[in-house]
């Protein structure tokens, strides 16, 4: 059986559509599997593990982000994102440690398409 940590990072590589971590600096710390394919393969950024998520989005993209993480921050429940050109639905998911304290955030995207 593979440690803890490989095997998060073999649950989360399983998934079916992207999920980006972000800390509250935001910057970019995991990647799963979708997500590499689709930001590196796809989309033809080099490496964007420690590098900020703003780096990657239009100034309005960037600002409903920052928007985004606010309500998260103030709210600690996952907010929804509106559905993209493709239809594909996103989330953003605030990520909390073991004493409560935000750490940051994941957003999954993809193949979110229909409601909870």
């Amino acid at each position: 059986m593979p440690d803890r940590e490989t095997l998060l990072s073999l649950i989360l590589d399983a998934l079916p559509y992207p999920v980006v971590f972000v800390d509250t600096e935001h910057i970019i710390r995991y990647l799963n599997k979708p997500a590499r394919d689709h930001y590196y393969a796809e989309r033809g950024y080099p490496s964007l593990i420690g590098q900020s998520i703003f780096g990657c989005h239009a100034e309005p993209s960037s600002a409903q982000i920052r928007e985004l993480f606010q309500r998260v921050r103030t709210s600690g429940e996952e907010t929804p994102l509106h559905p993209d050109a493709r239809g594909d639905r996103s989330r953003i998911t605030p990520v909390f440690d073991v004493q409560g304290e935000l750490i940051g955030y994941f957003k999954t995207s993809g193949s979110l398409r229909e409601e909870r």
